[in-house]
C-alpha cells in the first residue's frame, strides 16, 4: 500500500478528496477564523504524512481538528496522530451483532475506534452484503415474554417524540436520545421477549440510531455518524419485516449521502444501487433516487442524473395507501425541486436550476428550518458562479439566520466554506457584513 494511504491524515484527507494544498487551505482558513496566522503548506502536510515532522500540538493539532470535525479532547487524550480518523470494518450483517454494533456506537469514553471512520470501499460491500442476504434465514430468539406490553408502548412512543424534536432543539435531545437507545439497548441484550416485540425494539433501535446519526454528521462528527448509521443498518435488517426493509434502504441511503458530502460520490452512486431497487415504499424510492441523482450531477453523467430525477418525480406522484415510513414522511416536490436545481446547477444548467430552487423553498413548511437553509446555501453558491455576488450575500445571510435559530452547525460550516469565493467581492454591497459575520462565526 501506497504510504500517503498509510498514515491516517492522509486517510482522512483522501476519503473527502483533498489534495495536501487543500487540506493546508483549510487549516489556514481555519487559523483566519480564530484571528490567527497559519503558514501550513501542501509540503508541510506530505512531511507530517510522511512521519518526517509532527503539526505543533497547542497551534497546528486543533486546526487540523477543527477542519475534520473531530472534538479537541480526542488531541490530548490520544496524541498524535492516532486522534486523526482512521480505517475500520464494519461488523457482518447477523441477528447476533445487532447489539454489539449499538454497543460499539454507544461508546462514550475517548476509545481509539470512536475516532476509526469506515472506508467507502467496506461500506460498499456492507450495500451488497444487507442485498443480498435475506433476514429470515438467520434464527431468531422467541423465548416467552419478559418484556412489560406498556413499557414497550412507552418506550416507542417516546423515541418517536425525541425523533420528532431532535432537527429543531438538537442540543436539548442529544443526552435523552442517547439515553433512550442505552434503554432499548438493555432491553434487546438483557431480556426475553417474543419475535413480535424483538421486532418493534430492533426497529426502534434502528430508527434512535439514525436520528442519532443525523445529529453526529450535522456536528461534523463523521465517523461516529457513521457508526450509529452501521448499527441502524443492522438492527433494521434483524427487524426484516417489509417495512424495515424500506428503512434499511433509507440508511444506506443517508450512508451514501455522508461519502457524498465527503466527496466521494462514486461510492455514495454505488451504494445507492445496491438499496433502490429494494425499496418498496413510493416515498422511500423517490428519495433514494433524488439521492442518486445527486451523486451522478457530481460525477457530470448528466443522462443517468436526468433520468434519476424523472424517476423521483414518478414515484412520489405514485398513489400509496400505506403511510410513508416516518423517516421519508417528510419527501415532498419541495424537496425534489429543490436538489433537482442543485444537481441542474452542478451540470452547468444554472439558470434552470435558480427556478426550480425558488420553487422549491418557497413549497418548505416552516417545520424544515434546517432543510431550507441547506438550499438557501446551495442557491447562494449557484449565485456565486453566476457572478451575483450581492444575490449571494443576501441568501447566505437568510440561511445563516435559520441556522443561528435552530442551531445547526453544518448549516453554518456550509456558509463558512464558501468564504473563500466571497473574498474577491469584500467590497460589493451585502458581501462586507456577511464576511464580517462569518469571522465572527469562525
Amino acid at each position: 500500500m501506497d504510504d500517503e494511504f498509510r498514515h491516517p491524515l492522509a486517510h482522512a484527507r483522501n476519503e473527502r478528496g483533498w489534495s495536501q494544498e487543500e487540506l493546508a487551505r483549510r487549516i489556514r482558513q481555519a487559523a483566519k477564523r480564530r484571528g490567527l496566522r497559519s503558514g501550513t503548506r501542501g509540503s508541510r502536510v506530505s512531511k507530517w504524512e510522511t512521519g518526517r515532522a509532527a503539526p505543533d500540538e497547542d497551534e497546528s493539532q486543533p486546526l487540523i481538528a477543527e477542519v475534520f470535525g473531530i472534538d479537541y479532547a480526542a488531541v490530548a487524550h490520544l496524541g498524535w496522530p492516532y486522534w486523526l480518523p482512521g480505517q475500520d470494518k464494519p461488523l457482518p450483517l447477523g441477528p447476533h451483532n445487532a447489539v454489539p454494533s449499538l454497543q460499539e456506537a454507544l461508546m462514550t469514553s475517548l476509545d481509539r475506534r470512536s475516532f476509526l471512520a469506515y472506508t467507502s470501499g467496506s461500506l460498499a460491500v456492507l450495500a451488497h452484503q444487507w442485498a443480498v442476504t435475506e433476514p429470515g434465514r438467520f434464527p431468531r430468539f422467541t423465548a416467552p415474554g419478559e418484556v412489560d406490553a406498556e413499557m414497550l408502548d412507552w418506550l416507542e412512543q417516546s423515541g418517536e417524540d425525541l425523533i420528532r424534536l431532535a432537527t429543531e432543539r438538537r442540543r436539548r435531545t442529544r443526552r435523552l436520545l442517547d439515553a433512550h437507545l442505552s434503554t432499548v439497548t438493555e432491553f434487546i441484550s438483557e431480556s426475553r421477549y417474543t419475535s413480535a416485540a424483538g421486532q418493534r425494539l430492533h426497529t426502534l433501535a434502528a430508527s434512535l440510531a439514525q436520528a442519532i446519526a443525523w445529529q453526529h454528521f450535522d456536528e461534523r462528527r463523521h465517523a461516529s455518524a457513521g457508526r450509529f448509521w452501521h448499527a441502524a443498518l443492522h438492527n433494521a435488517h434483524t427487524a426484516h419485516t417489509a417495512h424495515q426493509r424500506d428503512l434499511g434502504a433509507g440508511i444506506l441511503s443517508d450512508l451514501a449521502y455522508q461519502l457524498l458530502w465527503l466527496k466521494d460520490a462514486r461510492a455514495a452512486a454505488d451504494i445507492l444501487e445496491h438499496a433502490i431497487p429494494r425499496t418498496q415504499h413510493p416515498a422511500a424510492r423517490s428519495l433514494l433516487h433524488l439521492r442518486q441523482a445527486r451523486a451522478l450531477a457530481v460525477l457530470n453523467e448528466d443522462g443517468r442524473c436526468r433520468r434519476a430525477l424523472t424517476a423521483a418525480e414518478k414515484a412520489l406522484d405514485t398513489v400509496s395507501y400505506d403511510p410513508a415510513p416516518a423517516w421519508c414522511s417528510w419527501m415532498s416536490h419541495a424537496d425534489l425541486a429543490s436538489d433537482g436545481g442543485r444537481c441542474l446547477a452542478d451540470l452547468g444548467q444554472r439558470r434552470q436550476a435558480h427556478r426550480l430552487m425558488d420553487e422549491g423553498i418557497a413549497l418548505l413548511p416552516a417545520t424544515r428550518s434546517k432543510t431550507k437553509s441547506v438550499f438557501l446555501t446551495y442557491q447562494a453558491e449557484t449565485y456565486l458562479r453566476d457572478g451575483e455576488p450581492d444575490v449571494a450575500a443576501e441568501t447566505a445571510a437568510r440561511s445563516l439566520d435559520l441556522a443561528d435559530r435552530i442551531d445547526a452547525p453544518r448549516c453554518v460550516t456550509m456558509v463558512r466554506d464558501l468564504e473563500p469565493a466571497f473574498t474577491p467581492y469584500a467590497h460589493t454591497a451585502g458581501v462586507d457584513e456577511l464576511l464580517e459575520r462569518l469571522r465572527a462565526v469562525g
